[in-house]
């Protein structure tokens, strides 16, 4: 059986810290999701990942070296579509990984506060409606930089590392609502 030497698994583990270095970036992210759903131009997505169209074709372009997507011209239109290879798969397990991450944050809030039972989804218009009347302290998860980049009304950013420290200060306060993409977690507190 051979193994491989450290100067081999080094460029390995490089080329590895490279592609997945283009994942890095929420825009990317956001650029190669709605691709995901089918070719698009290049200006169809920068307006739908809210970029300007130079920013947009940098992104893509980063994508595109990785080999995450491929990409056409017609006429003045360059269209992407997805790249070679188990791209879509890539996505769902990443998908995945986020969904068990979200899982993990619900669960170590609900344990937390002892209170699993406790626990409720809420829809947008109910979290709205209890931000207006001041019954809750929204929580974002979420990395500040995501944070920066968009976020509901009022919403305090405390990263899913800090959490745990810094969750005793806001157990003073009110009902606290956890905001995780695409769910509202509710614990009462």
């Amino acid at each position: 059986m051979s193994t491989l030497s450290d100067d081999s698994q080094r460029l390995v583990f490089n080329e590895f810290a490279e592609i997945t270095r283009s994942l890095g970036n929420v825009h990317r992210l956001m650029l190669l999701e709605h691709i995901a759903q089918g070719e698009r131009p290049v200006e169809r997505l920068a307006e739908l990942a809210g970029l300007t169209i130079a920013n947009a074709s940098q992104h893509l372009q980063h994508l595109k070296r990785a080999g995450f997507v491929q990409s056409r011209r017609e006429g003045k239109h360059v269209y992407y579509r997805l790249g070679n290879g188990p791209v879509q798969p890539l996505l769902a397990a990443i998908r995945q990984f986020m969904e068990f991450r979200h899982n993990e944050i619900g669960s170590f809030v609900a344990d937390t506060l002892n209170q699993r039972e406790r626990l409720e989804s809420i829809s947008r218009t109910e979290l709205l409606r209890r931000l207006h009347e001041g019954d809750v302290t929204l929580l974002d998860v979420r990395p500040a930089e995501e944070f920066a980049s968009g976020h509901l009304p009022n919403a305090i950013n405390i990263p899913v590392e800090e959490l745990a420290s810094r969750l005793p200060e806001l157990l003073k306060q009110q009902e606290v609502v956890a905001y995780l993409p695409r769910a509202l977690l509710c614990a009462v507190c």
